[in-house]
């Protein structure tokens, strides 16, 4: 059987079962922000699932998902209440609209060079308001998380239809010093071929974020090693920080 690539509406459809919300503890870590932010933008919002919990929870105001994967916001328009753009930060054009930008899932890491992470910074601190907060994550790459994207480690979860998908991960081009690239395998006993997936992402150590963001013109409030809030140490799995306009 030869492999095909999977589509990002077929992923799409299945990420929210890949991402139950039992799992998320990026969700419980910022929803409290989004639900204090009159205006809020998730930026990489993919299937909408974090901004629709905060509308379900009584968010009156403003809320914003922005992603460019066409697939992800097709899924994402179910959700009622939000507005939903397709596009990058670059291309948005927002001036001063929002009280709160987000980048949940490790969006973050998908800005692989030099080039995109300056822009998607210069494009977060045109779209703060003037007190507005930055709030988002990276692995942090001392705690090498992408040793343990393995065949072996492979997880199966139901299908559209109920049926099992097995979704396993394997390094394709080890870390560099700077990315990874990897590719994600499903399989389903009713398909002729495995669908396959492929991703790079940068894993940025906390001194280089910090000089992308001083450069951005963003200044650093808060910086955490864990989803329970936990100092940054060099073993701490996540560098999750929140940025204010300078």
């Amino acid at each position: 059987m030869v492999d095909r690539l999977f589509s990002d509406a077929e992923l799409a459809a299945l990420y929210d079962a890949l991402c139950p919300r039992q799992t998320r503890a990026d969700f419980d870590f910022y929803l409290p922000m989004v639900m204090a932010a009159p205006a809020a933008l998730d930026v990489g919002c993919g299937t909408g699932a974090m901004l629709g919990e905060a509308r379900d929870l009584g968010h009156t105001g403003l809320l914003v998902g922005l992603d460019p994967a066409a697939g992800m916001l097709a899924q994402a328009r179910r959700r009622d209440g939000i507005d939903w753009v397709l596009g990058d930060l670059a291309s948005a054009g927002w001036s001063q609209a929002f009280d709160l930008v987000v980048m949940t899932g490790h969006a973050f890491q998908a800005l692989v060079s030099d080039e995109e992470i300056r822009a998607a910074l210069a494009g977060v601190r045109e779209a703060l308001k003037p007190d507005g907060r930055f709030a988002f994550e990276t692995r942090n790459p001392k705690a090498r998380a992408w040793e343990d994207w393995r065949p072996e480690n492979a997880v199966e979860i139901a299908g559209l239809a109920g049926e099992t998908v097995r979704m396993a991960r394997r390094v394709e081009a080890p870390f560099d010093g700077e990315t990874v690239s990897f590719s994600h395998t499903f399989t389903n006993a009713a398909w002729t071929a495995p669908r396959v997936s492929h991703s790079t992402l940068r894993f940025l150590g906390a001194a280089a974020l910090a000089r992308f963001l001083e450069e951005a013109g963003l200044a650093i409030d808060a910086q955490y090693g864990d989803w329970d809030k936990s100092p940054l140490a060099d073993d701490s799995p996540e560098i999750i920080t929140i940025v204010r306009r300078n």
